[in-house]
């Protein structure tokens, strides 16, 4: 429940607006950390509760429903796990949109669907007033508790201007790309990058190995050359040494992500052979029983057993 006397638009000690959070998973709970180091005052809710000891435990307010995180906050964030969540949390019965005193401003860093995106957030204004930003992210729980990630914006340039000193606690680089449901299509074209480099690594990783060469010297060798990059130094060597748990990121949302990119090019009539393949090893994977593992197991997919 929200805090007794809590009053919305109080000052969270740097004359900010008072902050909700819905969804302290992976990355909602190393963002309202940051958000709470950064003196914000933030309501939180969770489906689990467990995950959102350690937000309280640094003076986060609790609340019981999504409604009464709104009431309680005049900008709402959202990091949920798909757009049927996002469509439950702010317009179910307990949802953001049932709130006595709607906030003022929704920011959703959940990977949803850019057209359905696009219709909630006409729906949210029509209904309540509120203005909402798409901004879905990049780089993972690391660069959620080193404040470094990507966000990718969709939403008209004043709520986008008022949403950037808020992401400023998490992220590096918040960039606008059109209105509602940009910042989603952007994503999209993010996972087909990351997807299908993921790929790309497990095979050269296992092609690598089968060569007889030392594999895991592979990112120090290729330094500075064009295949060098952030993914190659950072994330190939926890592929090759078979590193999937803790995960960083759930290789089943990889393949959730993959389907709405096939989604949208086909609703955009965009070809995308590379991307197919690429679900299609993790659909393996996860059909195998892995998708709990971190999203580097694709590996697994050229091995006979894989441990996690």
């Amino acid at each position: 429940m929200a805090e007794k006397g809590q009053e919305k638009g109080q000052d969270n000690g740097r004359d900010g607006p008072a902050l909700g959070f819905v969804g302290l998973g992976l990355m909602g709970q190393p963002m309202t950390l940051r958000l709470l180091e950064a003196g914000y005052r933030v309501t939180v809710w969770n489906r689990e509760r467990e995950r959102i000891e350690p937000a309280l435990a640094k003076g986060a307010r609790e609340a019981g429903s999504p409604r009464e995180v709104a009431e309680a906050a005049d900008v709402v964030l959202l990091c949920v796990l798909d757009t049927a969540a996002v469509e439950e949390v702010v317009f179910g019965e307990a949802g953001i949109a049932r709130a006595g005193k709607a906030p003022r401003l929704l920011i959703d860093h959940s990977t949803a669907f850019a057209d359905r995106t696009q219709a909630m957030a006409e729906r949210l204004k029509a209904e309540t007033g509120a203005d909402w930003v798409d901004a879905p992210l990049s780089g993972g729980p690391p660069a959620a508790e080193a404040g470094q990630l990507t966000a990718m914006l969709g939403g008209s340039e004043a709520a986008v201007a008022a949403a950037q000193p808020i992401l400023s606690a998490y992220a590096a680089r918040a960039t606008r790309m059109g209105e509602a449901g940009a910042g989603q299509a952007t994503k999209m074209v993010n996972q087909v990058i990351v997807g299908n480099l993921f790929a790309v690594l497990a095979e050269a990783a296992k092609l690598a190995e089968n060569a007889g060469i030392d594999a895991a010297r592979i990112p120090e060798a290729l330094a500075g050359g064009y295949a060098d990059g952030n993914m190659l130094q950072k994330l190939y060597p926890r592929m090759q040494g078979r590193q999937f748990t803790p995960p960083a990121g759930y290789a089943r949302q990889m393949l959730k992500d993959l389907d709405m990119v096939h989604d949208l090019a086909k609703a955009t009539k965009t070809p995308t052979p590379l991307s197919a393949v690429t679900a299609t090893l993790y659909r393996q994977l996860i059909g195998r029983g892995y998708g709990h593992l971190d999203t580097t197991a694709v590996l697994g997919i050229y091995d006979e057993t894989i441990e996690g």
